[in-house]
């Protein structure tokens, strides 16, 4: 990993978001304001630069936008947050992710001796002090799923979250062709350091943009979902620019090629047409057999019953290179999962417990999908909650898609719900997980708690107005039967 030296212009852009933020919130219509605060923190400011105090989470581009946000909702916009409502699977969900690293500290306040005979070192312990930083830590990521929840649950929010996501993807092709062109130097001139590894960068004779999301895979899955956005606006016939949304669309899929990375641009190639012509109802169900995969891929690596093979095989028709890349992450996969099989319901804790070490006491892994990560650090438990989480705003989504209203809304829940999918699945060979996963999670859930929260009003009434047991209803005329067509 290359040093980190920020220059002050990347701590004066953490400084300043506040303020961006807080005019957002009081121009703009809470959606708008608080989609484009943390979408945009997420794809303007610098990647691994924090503001630190003691005793206090580090402020940081995924931090700052959220915790803003709160204050842009509850204070700026004056929304109040209203009544949480009855305790579910969400709720059991949410707490449990604040919960689990108190219980993995109970049973990770062993230090732990690694390494060999060449050498060894020692990790501490996880004290209650780290289980309440690591739970304080992840009620901060969990912002942007709670406000979406609560302030995003309508079809106009749905909308406006699709028409964000294409209008952003389309004005940061503009950097992301300037640096396939050029390599990715955006970052260090601005901010004055390259965030990542610049031989990762560099693909196919060329170069993969990064800008400032750290590396090429991000910015690639985020224009692949730019890409997915920007379907659903066409089939609906809805324009974010002066030119056709096919237009639009044709742009974001061509510079998503240029990215030079396969799985996102495979992503993309199989769910836009999907969005296109596919019913939406179908749309979802899709969405829910794919989260169920990666809820039970775990399981399939550990009985070796996932097919690695056959995909490296199919890595390797498109270049050796590939292939060599997967069956690293492969390899690398399946070491981290037994070191998490000593301790599989609670994890490790944090401290680098969870990885894996030679007999010099080096750090030898290479530690690429969220999945595994999670497991390490906080078992089945933590692997649950969280996937879990993100799972459940699929499946809820299925549930309450007949009472979507109009085609439009069908479509523009379904690409929601396929984009959330998706992003789950690119959890496994990947860590691309950021406040904007969260928020569109979120948004999700909202909107279809909503749906099903309207359709529970209307069957009340519908009761409250039947007549009484004995007595018949009026019969119909021929003028009320015309007026119900």
């Amino acid at each position: 990993m290359p040093i980190i030296t920020p220059n002050y212009f990347a701590y004066a852009a953490l400084a300043l978001w506040p303020l961006v933020a807080i005019y957002l919130f009081a121009t703009k219509p809470l959606n708008q304001a608080l989609i484009w605060t943390i979408l945009g923190g997420y794809l303007l400011l610098p990647v691994g630069t924090e503001i630190k105090f003691p005793g206090v989470p580090a402020f940081d581009k995924n931090s700052i936008p959220a915790l803003i946000s709160v204050v842009g909702c509850l204070v700026v916009a004056r929304r109040p947050a209203g009544q949480s409502g009855s305790f579910g699977l969400a709720e059991a969900l949410l707490a449990a992710l604040l919960v689990g690293p108190f219980i993995t500290s109970e049973f990770n306040s062993d230090p732990l001796q690694v390494g060999g005979i060449y050498g060894s070192i020692v990790i501490p312990g996880v004290g209650h002090y780290d289980a309440l930083s690591a739970a304080v830590a992840q009620m901060i990521v969990l912002l942007p799923f709670v406000l979406g929840r609560r302030y995003l649950g309508s079809f106009e929010d749905n909308r406006v979250i699709l028409r964000a996501l294409t209008l952003a993807g389309l004005i940061y092709t503009l950097p992301m062709l300037l640096e396939i062109r050029l390599s990715p130097q955006l970052h260090a001139w601005i901010y004055g350091y390259f965030p990542h590894s610049f031989e990762q960068q560099m693909r196919d004779g060329g170069f993969r943009p990064v800008v400032f999301l750290g590396h090429g895979l991000r910015i690639a899955f985020f224009a692949m979902i730019a890409i997915l956005a920007s379907t659903a606006l066409w089939r609906c016939r809805e324009r974010v620019v002066p030119a056709a949304s096919s237009v639009v669309t044709g742009w974001l899929s061509v510079t998503l090629l240029l990215c030079k990375t396969l799985g996102a641009f495979v992503y993309a190639m199989a769910l836009a047409p999907v969005i296109m012509y596919v019913k939406p109802r179908s749309q979802v169900k899709l969405a829910a057999v794919l989260v169920s995969l990666a809820l039970i891929y775990p399981m399939l690596r550990a009985a070796a019953l996932f097919p690695t093979e056959l995909l490296l095989e199919a890595a390797g028709v498109v270049s050796v290179e590939r292939e060599a890349s997967l069956k690293t992450r492969f390899d690398q996969e399946k070491a981290l999962l037994d070191r998490a099989s000593e301790r599989p319901w609670f994890g490790w804790g944090r401290f680098g417990r969870s990885r894996v070490y030679d007999n010099t006491g080096k750090d030898v892994t290479l530690s690429d999908g969220h999945w595994v990560i999670t497991m390490g650090s906080f078992g089945i438990f933590g692997f649950l909650a969280e996937f879990g989480l993100l799972a459940l705003t699929v499946f809820r989504t299925m549930g309450a898609m007949r009472y979507a209203s109009s085609l439009r809304e069908q479509v523009f829940l379904a690409t929601l719900a396929l984009i959330v999918a998706i992003g789950l699945v690119d959890l496994l060979p990947n860590a691309t997980i950021n406040p904007t996963s969260w928020l569109f999670a979120g948004a999700l859930l909202g909107r279809a708690e909503a749906l099903r929260a309207v359709q529970s009003r209307q069957s009340a009434t519908s009761r409250t107005q039947r007549p009484p047991a004995g007595q018949l209803e009026p019969r119909p005329t021929r003028n009320s039967l015309v007026k119900a067509e």
